[in-house]
């Protein structure tokens, strides 16, 4: 394999594919273990996602040759500091994207760092018979639904799209 930085991008989406094949796998249940396979298609899927975006931020980094070209995070090169040092439409697209909650590229990296945070139990009431009948209880926020395998395969193919539009922006002529 060529030792170029878009390979590296390339070869992120290829696996997150895989890894989305394997989930759709796990889904049909058939195994014994099939609802850890699903958690464990769907986090090795958003692992090769963040890879494939992060390989797309050396990309443009290495292209333009700013110091952050070797960051081993994302957001790291996808912030304004990095954008008002240099101003790079591909960037400047990136940036945008990850400040708009409701992009895809917003709920990658939420979902990516989502990964990293312990479980969380439920805070329940005890039952106490020394406190009153009625007693104030503070709304719980609903569980997050986990990401489905359509979604996760939109974020790839919308990364591989925004990869290759981006490529042939960055082309010297």
């Amino acid at each position: 394999m060529a030792n170029e930085l878009y390979t590296r991008t390339n070869q992120k989406i290829y696996f997150a594919g895989l890894s989305l094949e394997a989930l759709g796998r796990a889904e049909e249940g058939k195994e014994m273990n099939a609802i850890a396979l699903v958690q464990a298609g769907r986090e090795a899927a958003l692992f090769h996602l963040y890879g494939a975006l992060l390989g797309l931020c050396h990309e443009i980094a290495g292209f333009y040759r700013l110091p952050q070209a070797g960051s081993p995070r994302a957001e790291m090169i996808m912030n304004r500091d990095v954008l008002e040092a240099m101003a790079i439409p591909e960037l400047a697209e990136l940036v945008e994207m990850a400040q708009s909650p409701d992009s895809w590229i917003a709920r990658l990296l939420k979902a990516h760092a989502d990964m990293f945070q312990p479980p969380r139990i439920p805070h329940v009431p005890k039952g106490d018979v020394t406190q009153p009948l009625i007693v104030a209880v503070a709304v719980e926020e609903e569980e997050p639904k986990p990401l489905s395998r359509e979604e996760l395969e939109g974020w790839r193919q919308e990364l591989k799209k925004m990869a290759l539009r981006f490529r042939e922006g960055l082309n010297e002529c």
